[in-house]
């Protein structure tokens, strides 16, 4: 049984990411609906149902594999934003992937790079993960700004499936080493 009870798995300045509630389903699913997210999607909107089958998948992966693409909510009011988190793409099972999908109104503010951000340390820092990929459209141009921002670099374009959908995508790599490189850099500039 899927727990909903919001355990908080990491914070950053603006940010809790956490499993989701049952609050934050409707939310979800308004998200998964907006044309503009769904664009980037399958092109077709997610059901009520998909919606919420996406988000007890993503608390069962957090309970089982502390994995998961988790609930995004603002700190200061606890407004759902949209998910991030690390997972297991199926089109490359051996890798984790970093992935988000924020609600549209929220675009444009950082929370997509701030809260990938922290799962990136999270995983190299916890998890101790070799390497972390984040796979898109290749015309995303938003979600591509957000890969770079968090250093990672171009690596291939795959054909990749997402719950039987294919769709060619642009595949980043970044390199625990990369990251860390990153990180002693910025440590150094303060």
């Amino acid at each position: 049984m899927v727990a909903w009870d919001g355990t908080v798995v990491l914070r950053t300045d603006r940010l809790t990411l956490r499993t989701f509630t049952r609050d934050d389903l409707p939310a979800y699913h308004a998200l998964n609906a907006d044309p503009e997210v769904y664009r980037w999607l399958s092109g077709s909107p997610l059901s009520r149902e998909h919606s919420d089958a996406i988000a007890a998948w993503a608390n069962e992966r957090w309970e089982t594999e502390q994995l998961g693409l988790l609930a995004v909510a603002r700190t200061s009011d606890q407004q759902f934003v949209g998910m991030c988190g690390l997972h297991h793409q199926e089109s490359a099972p051996d890798e984790v992937e970093i992935a988000w999908r924020l609600a549209s109104q929220h675009w444009g503010q950082g929370y997509a790079t701030e809260a990938a951000t922290a799962w990136a340390a999270y995983g190299f820092d916890e998890l101790h993960l070799p390497r972390l990929i984040s796979m898109t459209d290749h015309d995303n141009v938003r979600s591509r700004a957000v890969m770079e921002r968090l250093g990672m670099a171009f690596d291939h374009e795959a054909l990749v499936v997402d719950e039987g959908l294919e769709f060619e995508a642009v595949v980043y790599v970044l390199t625990a080493d990369r990251w860390r490189d990153r990180q002693d850099r910025n440590a150094d500039r303060r």
